[in-house]
């Protein structure tokens, strides 16, 4: 029969404060150090500490971590020998009370409830006596707690398998975006190439002194970032320059189709394209291609999308080089030129396909998103929250 009772968090085990580790206390080898960041994250980078450390600052494979700080949660380590920093208690059951497993499922739910006495501005946190005093509803019999913690661990295990599907859906979703797009233009094989910078104007930007503040007040025309440009058509921009910056600034207001290219940038930012859809001016890591007699912008920019891989392919850094493309590359690029009618037809199908995709994207992330609540809603089921 079930025997449910109120407990203090403190009462079911011991909670042992991880240590602070100094800047030169890291180095590269020995064990990991795991932060918050870790917890939180498989794939964050670790430090390392290869000195004396006793016991209790170390986890290994089935501890179960609580992070009092940051992110409320409890978390159960499966990465082998590591170092626990500060911020995050190594939690060791009271086995005459409790379960190990079923202590780790108290836990994430009492670590949901104790967000309403959290402290701080920046570094948000809770107390060790507000943590230890949180009382909690638990099972008291001990086959029932296992009973229950077997039976969170399978439907977790469940959800678990589901969210990776889901990912796996989500990643698909947008594989299918780029193969649509290269299966499109590989139609045009044959269709005659000009090179772009024969048949179309470009141009580049240039960042303002941020000293003169007359260049940035009033905030009178649009200025792109290179953070700006993801594919999407460019209507707003978070910062705009003055009237006399444009003057003297050797800065070009672009008109609108003008499409623009980022050139810069280690992450997934350089070989970015975007339509203009406002007059603006960027910044000099944005390469602009004015519109034209030989290519739709649309068209344009759709060939530049699908070639998204090709042009980080293209400019990445050899030698130690920061990767970059430049005019020159870009200028040099043979571009399919059917007909302006072959041009718009192609567009209409490409946006057709698109459409249909981006439903299938939107599904996959709506999934994903009712997924990741579901851990949540089992843990708050079993412990009638």
């Amino acid at each position: 029969m079930s025997k449910k009772a109120r407990a203090a968090i403190g009462s079911l085990g011991t909670y042992i404060n991880g240590r602070g580790f100094k800047p030169e206390d890291w180095g590269r080898v020995g064990l990991p150090i795991v932060r918050i960041a870790n917890l939180n994250n498989p794939k964050a980078a670790y430090d390392f500490y290869d000195g004396p450390i006793d016991d209790g600052h170390k986890i290994d494979t089935g501890d179960t971590v609580v992070s009092w700080s940051a992110t409320l949660d409890a978390f159960r380590w499966n990465r082998g020998p590591a170092a626990l920093n500060q911020h995050s208690f190594k939690v060791v059951p009271n086995l005459s009370v409790i379960d190990p497993d079923y202590l780790y499922f108290v836990l994430k739910v009492a670590m949901k409830g104790m967000s309403e006495l959290v402290h701080g501005a920046t570094m948000k946190h809770v107390t060790r006596p507000e943590f230890e005093g949180f009382e909690i509803e638990i099972e008291t019999e001990r086959y029932l707690q296992k009973k229950i913690a077997t039976g969170l661990k399978a439907q977790l295990a469940e959800v678990e398998t589901a969210l990776q599907a889901a990912q796996v859906q989500l990643k698909d979703s947008r594989l299918l975006r780029s193969r649509m797009l290269k299966a499109f233009f590989a139609e045009l094989d044959a269709a005659p190439k000009k090179k772009l910078g024969d048949y179309a104007e470009t141009t580049s930007g240039v960042t303002p002194s941020r000293d003169n503040d007359a260049y940035w007040q009033p905030a009178e025309i649009p200025w792109v970032k290179t953070g700006e440009v993801d594919f999407s058509p460019i209507t707003a921009v978070k910062e705009s320059i003055s009237k006399k910056a444009l003057l003297e600034c050797s800065l070009s207001l672009l008109p609108p189709k003008s499409i623009l290219i980022a050139i810069t940038g280690e992450g997934k930012t350089r070989g970015r394209s975007a339509i203009l859809e406002v007059p603006a001016t960027t910044n000099q890591h944005c390469f602009a291609i004015l519109p034209n007699d030989t290519w739709e912008s649309s068209f344009l920019q759709l060939w530049l999308r699908a070639s998204y891989q090709y042009l980080r392919e293209l400019s990445s850094g050899r030698g130690g080089s920061r990767s970059a493309l430049s005019g020159a590359q870009l200028k040099a690029l043979d571009v399919p030129a059917p007909s302006k009618a072959e041009q718009q037809q192609i567009v209409v199908r490409i946006q057709a396909a698109m459409t249909e995709i981006d439903a299938l994207e939107n599904s996959s992330k709506a999934a994903l998103e009712d997924i990741n609540r579901l851990p949540n809603r089992v843990l708050a089921q079993a412990f009638d929250q």
